[in-house]
C-alpha cells in the first residue's frame, strides 16, 4: 500500500512539473538573445541565469545556452573548446524533450540545437555527423511546420536548411544523396528576404538580426554575390549599434566585395570594451585590408591575429601576407623570415592556407603583379591597372608570371565593365597556363564562362565551363571545379 502511495505521489509530482514546463520568450530571454547577437556573451549568461532562477522550467534558457556555445565557438574556432562543449548537445536535447510538447517552440528548439551543432561540426571538419544533424533538424522543422504553419521562427530555419543542402559543393553531392536531402539556395534566400520584411512587424521581431546575419553569409560565401554590397550594408544599418557582430559583418561584407576603405572604417569603429567576446578574425580582416591599401600598420594586425587566434584557419596566410608586406617594403630579411613561418607554422587544411604554403614554397613573386593583386582585392582597380600598364608580357621570365599578368588584366577589365578586353586577356591566360599547376588558367575559363552566361550565350558558356573542368592538378581544384559545375547547372548544360 505504501509503495502504491509513493508511486502515486511521484507520478503526481512529475505531472505537476511537466505542467509548469514551458517555452516563454519573456523580457529576460529576449534581452539575453539580443546580447548574444551583439556578442556580449557574459551579459547573456547573467540574464539566462536570472531567468533560470525566476522561471526554472523555461525551455528557452536551454536554447539560449546553446546559442552561447554556437557563437562562442564561431568566434574562437578553438578545437579544444569544441571537443569540450560538443557533449552539451545531447544534454540539451534531453531537457528540451521533457518540456512542453504543446508549444510551437518544442520541436523548433530541438531543431535549432541540431542545426547549430550541424554548422559547428562542419566548421570543425566532422562533415558526416554534420549532415545527419542537419537532416534531423529538417525533419523536426517540417513536422513543426505542419502543426504550426504560421510560426515564423520555424520558417527561418527551414530556409537555412534549404540553403545548406542547395549549396553543398559538387564533390560532396554523394553525401546529400545518401542522406536523401536536397535544397535550393535561391529559394532559401527568397524565404529569408521575405522574413526580413515580415519579422519586424511581429512579436518575433528580435529574430531579424539573425536573419540578416545569415543573409550576409549566404550572399558572400555561398553565392559570391559581391554586387549585393549596397543592399546588405543597408540591412546591417538596422542592427543594434553597440553590436560587435554588426561591425564584424559590415567589415566582412565590405572586404569581400572590394570596398576596402569601408571595411577598414567599419572594423576600426567597432565596440572595443571587455563586454564583448574576443574576435581575432577582425584583426585578420583589418590586416588584409591594410595590406590592400599598403598601410604601414599592416603587420600589427596580422601579428595580433596569429598571436591571439586559437583555431587553425589563415595562420599560414597571415604569415605569408606579412612576408609580402615586407617584400613590398624591400626588406628582404623580414620577407624571408615570414615566409619561413608560413612554411612551418599553422595548418594546411583551409584552401587559403594550402595556397599560402604553395606560394611560400614557390619562387618569389614579381612586385608589380603582387601590388596589382592587392590593389585589385581592395577594389582599387585603376591603381591595379596602372601597376601593370608599364609592363609587357615578355618582360616576365616565368610562365607563371606571364599567365598571371594576363589573368590580372582580365580580372581588372571584368570588374571595370570591359567584357571584350576581359575575354581577350582571360583567353591569353588560358593559352599560356592551361598546362601549369597554377589556378589562373582554370579560373580564367570559369570567368569567361560567366561572362558568356551573362550574355546568354549558353553554348559558349558551357564550352568554357567544360574547359575549366578538363584542366587537372591545379591550385584550388575543388573550388574551381565546383564553380564550373554550378555554372553548368545554372544554364542547364
Amino acid at each position: 500500500m505504501i509503495k502504491k502511495l509513493l508511486l502515486f505521489v511521484f507520478l503526481f509530482l512529475l505531472i505537476q512539473l511537466k505542467a509548469h514546463a514551458n517555452f516563454n520568450y519573456d523580457a529576460n530571454c529576449v534581452d539575453a538573445y539580443r546580447a548574444i547577437m551583439s556578442l556580449r556573451l557574459n551579459e547573456a549568461r547573467q540574464l539566462i541565469q536570472k531567468e533560470k532562477q525566476q522561471n526554472p522550467q523555461n525551455g528557452i534558457t536551454v536554447l539560449l545556452d546553446n546559442y552561447i556555445d554556437y557563437f562562442g565557438l564561431l568566434a574562437s574556432e578553438n578545437k579544444a573548446d569544441y571537443e569540450r562543449l560538443k557533449d552539451n548537445k545531447a544534454k540539451r536535447l534531453s531537457l528540451l524533450e521533457d518540456n512542453d510538447s504543446n508549444s510551437p517552440y518544442y520541436l523548433f528548439a530541438q531543431a535549432e540545437v541540431y542545426l547549430q551543432w550541424s554548422f559547428l561540426k562542419a566548421k570543425f571538419g566532422d562533415y558526416v555527423s554534420s549532415g545527419f544533424d542537419a537532416k534531423k533538424a529538417n525533419g523536426l522543422l517540417k513536422d513543426n511546420a505542419e502543426k504550426y504553419p504560421d510560426f515564423l521562427p520555424n520558417q527561418k530555419s527551414l530556409a537555412l536548411v534549404n540553403v545548406i543542402f542547395g549549396s553543398i559543393p559538387a564533390n560532396f553531392r554523394s553525401v546529400t544523396r545518401f542522406l536523401g536531402m536536397n535544397g535550393n539556395v535561391q529559394a532559401g534566400v527568397k524565404q529569408l528576404e521575405e522574413l526580413r520584411t515580415t519579422l519586424p512587424k511581429t512579436k518575433y521581431s528580435f529574430y531579424n538580426d539573425e536573419v540578416i546575419f545569415f543573409l550576409c553569409n549566404i550572399n558572400i560565401d555561398a553565392l559570391h554575390n559581391y554586387g549585393a554590397y549596397p543592399k546588405l550594408i543597408t540591412y546591417l544599418s538596422g542592427m543594434e549599434n553597440n553590436s560587435l557582430l554588426k561591425s564584424f559583418l559590415q567589415g566582412y561584407v565590405a572586404s569581400k566585395s572590394a570596398h576596402n576603405d569601408d571595411a577598414i572604417a567599419f572594423l576600426e569603429a567597432r565596440p572595443k570594451s571587455n563586454e564583448y567576446v574576443s574576435l581575432p578574425m577582425i584583426n585578420y580582416l583589418l590586416g588584409c585590408a591594410k595590406l590592400n591599401r599598403m598601410d604601414e600598420d599592416t603587420p600589427m594586425f596580422l601579428n595580433a591575429y596569429v598571436r591571439e587566434f586559437k583555431g587553425t584557419s589563415y595562420i599560414k596566410d597571415a604569415y605569408l601576407k606579412m612576408g609580402y608586406y615586407y617584400l613590398l617594403q624591400n626588406d628582404a630579411s623580414k620577407y624571408e623570415a615570414y615566409v619561413k613561418l608560413a612554411q612551418t607554422k599553422g595548418y594546411a587544411t583551409d584552401e587559403k592556407d594550402k595556397q599560402a604554403l604553395r606560394e611560400a614554397n614557390d619562387t618569389k613573386p614579381d612586385l608589380d603583379l603582387l601590388k596589382a593583386r592587392f590593389y585589385y582585392d581592395g577594389g582599387y582597380y585603376s591603381k591595379a591597372l596602372n601597376q601593370l600598364n608599364g609592363r609587357e608580357v615578355n618582360s616576365f621570365a616565368l610562365i607563371r608570371d606571364k599567365t598571371e599578368y594576363y589573368y590580372r588584366l582580365g580580372r581588372i577589365y571584368e570588374r571595370t565593365d570591359k567584357p571584350n578586353e576581359a575575354l581577350s586577356a582571360y583567353q591569353r591566360a588560358i593559352n599560356n597556363g592551361k598546362a601549369t599547376r597554377y589556378y589562373y588558367a582554370a579560373n580564367a575559363a570559369v570567368s569567361i564562362g560567366r561572362i558568356f552566361e551573362e550574355k546568354r550565350d549558353y553554348t559558349k558558356a558551357a564550352d568554357y565551363y567544360h574547359q575549366a573542368l578538363e584542366m587537372k592538378d591545379h591550385e584550388y581544384q575543388n573550388d574551381i571545379d565546383n564553380d564550373a559545375k554550378a555554372g553548368l547547372k545554372r544554364i542547364g548544360k
